[in-house]
């Protein structure tokens, strides 16, 4: 794969940025012309993960979302961290339906939605110290 282009943005752990991180994405994402389809997935996704980042990493103190998209010819990473506290056990967190936020009337979707909207789906986390999500697109054009 060769790289084509890139671009780092960070902003406060907002839930308001969560839009803000999903467009800045997309608009990325149109240098390589994909589909109005493989764009929608890829907001669809990266809307998920800012908000686990917002929502879960930071609960309910303040910090840094951090936003990665490298543009390859075949498609889109795009990498979303956090430092906040982690996730104890990726596994579980994985599974449709869990949620470590019931009262907030949380669906327990989110990795379910990035995994059935991107090509990939990587998950490294330390409890304490946070999370980096990294997903690929590959688009047709």
């Amino acid at each position: 794969m060769q790289l084509v282009n890139e671009m780092k943005l960070e902003f406060m752990s907002k839930s308001n940025n969560e839009s803000f991180g999903r467009v800045v994405a997309a608009a990325f994402a149109s240098q390589l012309d994909p589909t109005v389809e493989e764009l929608a997935d890829i907001k669809t996704a990266v809307s998920e993960a800012v908000t686990n980042a917002i929502i879960h990493g930071y609960e309910d103190t303040s910090g840094t979302v951090e936003m990665i998209c490298r543009l390859y010819d075949e498609g889109i990473q795009i990498i979303i961290s956090d430092k906040g506290k982690g996730i104890e056990d990726i596994e579980l967190a994985r599974q449709p339906l869990y949620t470590s936020k019931p009262d907030m009337e949380r669906s327990g979707m989110g990795f379910t939605v990035m995994e059935s909207f991107m090509d990939s789906v990587e998950i490294v986390s330390e409890p304490n110290k946070g999370t980096t999500v990294t997903m690929f697109k590959k688009l047709k054009s």
